[in-house]
Formats: C-alpha cells, sequence, structure tokens
C-alpha cells in the first residue's frame, strides 16, 4: 500500500492532524494552527520531514489543490509536494476498550527505562519481544527479559479489581512509547485483548504551532507471557549492600580487557570485599576491588558485564 508511506494532514477547528500509520502502529499527533480554509492532503512522509527541517523560517504555509498538491511556503523558499487523495488513506483502529488508566507521564517513563533493556531481540521467542504490563489490585508490575536476565519493577498505583488486566507490548512500540512521554503531565492507557492506545495530553496552552495531543495505538504480542515469577527466589538469607553507580563503574572497568570470545568478568565475595576481575589472551587481566556491606561465606560467579550495564 503505497499511501502508507504518507502522511495524513487534516486541517480544521484551529489545529491541524498528522496521522502516519503501518497497521500494526499508528500514531496521530494534533498540532495548534492558524486554520484559513478546511481541508485534507497525503503527502510523503520522509520528504516532507526533510523540506521542513531545512525551512528558514519557524512560520510554515500549507496551501492545497484540487489536483492532490501542495504548496509549502516559508520566507523566502517554496516547494511543490505531489501528495494522494486522503480517502484512501486507512483510519486508525477505533476499539472499545476493557481497561483504562491514568497515569504520570514521569512515571511511566521511568518505569520502561527500568525495563525494556532487557527485552528480547530474538524473533523466534516473540512473546518476550516486548514489555510485560500487569495491572493488579492496586499495582502496576512491568517486566522484560530476554531468557538471560529478567528486569521487573512495580508502582502502587489505583486499580480496582473489576479493572485488573494485562498485555505485552510490542518492543516497536515500547520505543516509540519512550520516545514520546515528556510532551505533558499525564498519559491514559486503554486496552483490550488485540489492542492498546497510549493518549498523550500536552496540556492547555493555546499557542500555535504547539502540540495539542499525541494518540498512539497498537497491536498487542497475544499470547501469555512467561511467569518470570518463578524464577526470583522468594527466600533470601544472604544480602549485599553497594553504591549503584560504584558497582557500574567498577564492572566497566573490569571489562575493559575482556574481549568477545571471552566476554565475562568474575565476581568474588567476601566478609566486606568484593572483587571484580576479567581476562582474555588478546588484552591480560584486570582486578577492582571494593568495600561492600556484606557478611556471609564466601562465593564466586561469573557473569557477561552487558548484563549489568544498562545501556544510555
Amino acid at each position: 500500500m503505497p499511501i502508507l508511506s504518507n502522511v495524513l494532514l487534516e486541517a480544521g477547528d484551529g489545529q491541524i492532524s498528522l496521522t502516519t500509520t503501518n497497521l500494526d502502529l499508528g500514531i496521530r499527533c494534533r498540532i495548534k494552527a492558524e486554520i484559513l480554509e478546511s481541508g485534507t492532503i497525503t503527502l510523503p512522509v520522509r520528504k516532507l520531514a526533510s523540506i521542513v527541517k531545512e525551512l528558514p523560517s519557524l512560520d510554515v504555509e500549507l496551501e492545497t489543490s484540487p489536483n492532490q498538491k501542495a504548496k509549502i511556503t516559508s520566507a523566502s523558499s517554496t516547494f511543490m509536494v505531489t501528495g494522494m487523495a486522503s480517502d484512501e488513506f486507512p483510519p486508525l483502529p477505533e476499539f472499545a476498550d476493557r481497561h483504562s488508566f491514568i497515569l504520570l507521564q514521569t512515571d511511566l517513563a521511568k518505569m520502561l527505562r527500568s525495563v525494556s533493556y532487557a527485552q528480547s531481540a530474538d524473533e523466534s521467542r516473540y512473546i518476550m519481544n516486548g514489555v510485560y504490563f500487569n495491572f493488579e489490585t492496586n499495582l502496576l508490575t512491568l517486566a522484560a527479559t530476554d531468557g538471560r536476565r529478567l528486569a521487573v519493577v512495580s508502582k502502587e498505583m489505583e486499580v480496582a479489581e473489576s479493572n485488573t488486566g494485562s498485555l505485552i507490548l510490542p518492543a516497536k512500540t515500547v520505543s516509540e512509547v519512550e520516545r514520546l512521554l515528556g510532551q505533558g503531565e499525564n498519559v491514559r492507557i486503554a486496552f483490550n485483548d488485540r489492542q492498546v492506545a497510549f493518549e498523550i495530553s500536552s496540556g492547555s496552552s493555546d499557542e500555535v504551532g504547539l502540540i495539542d495531543s499525541i494518540y498512539l495505538v497498537s497491536k498487542v504480542v497475544e499470547g501469555n507471557y512467561p511467569n518470570y515469577r518463578q524464577v526470583i527466589p522468594r527466600n533470601t538469607d544472604l544480602h549485599l549492600k553497594i553504591n549503584r553507580e560504584t558497582f557500574a563503574n567498577a564492572v566497566r572497568r573490569a571489562a575493559l580487557v575482556v574481549s568477545d570470545k571471552s566476554n565475562s568478568i568474575k565476581v568474588s565475595i567476601s566478609p566486606g570485599l568484593m572483587e571484580l576481575s576479567g581476562s582474555s589472551t588478546e588484552f591480560g587481566d584486570s582486578n577492582v576491588a571494593l568495600t561492600v556491606e556484606y557478611e556471609g561465606p564466601e562465593m564466586s560467579v561469573a557473569f557477561n558485564p552487558q548484563f549489568f550495564t544498562r545501556p544510555s
């Protein structure tokens, strides 16, 4: 469908609505604008974005003609872009949501950053190619795993027993949601068994050019997420306390000498002490010692250092 390479522009009621979709994921953004005459058109989204990015002025005028051409003017620059009729553009799916919740955008963004790096990229394990959302009674839990590492974060929130439910958000949608959050204060999440929608409201300003709202709708990953809770130890009698940044820096230093063939570091723990060491025939050896709060038996274990550090 060639029209899927276009963006749908709809002008009216003091705003311009821009919509793109690939049939699995769709996004609609509404921007405050000065509308002289209502109308619609679809234009090649990549070409339009590259043109607007290079325009010399913040003020942009767009005028359409019956032959599906758009005239874009900014300061002394003028472009004529050929589009397609808007009636060929597939509408974003509307669905009756079974579950609906409102969160602070800052809270959701922090929770996604805390787990999304652990989701699987293996297409053969599609169930784990995303982040698991579980709305339990008065609790929201996000989890992600690639089979080697598991990240879980929970937050207390008002969830009625009748409104509990869960979904698996695809990895592509996760990255889009992370990118879009931060446009305002709240985000509304609504979902059913097959689809999920995120509605981001940017605020109450009427200034021309500001984003009014963003609406993202996506298919969910269908299936049952693995029971990650069963791999989390229920009873632990040994505990170690260390500053997070100190530990992360030590992991990076110890890993400086490891290679692709020997991509692991050894972590040795004894009362009050942690030693991290790396080794490879290509580069040599490393050893980093840290003072820690620990009282227990001596032990050592090897880890892939990448599993200790979260991508920035």
